[in-house]
């Protein structure tokens, strides 16, 4: 959690909700801005296998995210966003890693999982 995150402990019911989801537990949360929500979905994602898709509606936030979680990491490619600012350049990049299996997060717009230029489940 330190390594990836910089946190030395949990906040609130964060290590409940995440050793719930690490014992594979559909778990619904309800948390206020500041609660620390992220860390319940990134920390399980990190540990697990796979990639977590995140869709978010603001642009901000997502980049946010990203270079928060970058910024803890020595891996820039643990985290991505997906949106309508990156070019076709940047989206193949996002898609390689994605591919590669390098990405742990990827945080998407809701209108990207549409777009046909940005789709995920297109490889150019």
């Amino acid at each position: 959690m330190q390594k990836n995150f910089g946190f030395k402990q949990f906040k609130g019911k964060q290590e409940a909700i995440i050793e719930s989801l690490l014992a594979g537990n559909d778990t619904f949360v309800i948390m206020p801005t500041g609660g620390g929500k992220s860390l319940c979905y990134q920390l399980p994602a990190v540990i697990l296998d796979g990639v977590a898709i995140i869709v978010s509606p603001l642009i901000a936030l997502m980049k946010n995210q990203v270079d928060l979680v970058r910024g803890y990491n020595s891996n820039d490619e643990i985290a991505h966003f997906l949106n309508s600012t990156l070019n076709k350049k940047e989206i193949k990049e996002v898609h390689d890693d994605l591919l590669s299996g390098k990405t742990k997060l990827l945080y998407v717009a809701p209108e990207t999982l549409t777009n046909r230029r940005t789709s995920l489940f297109s490889a150019t």
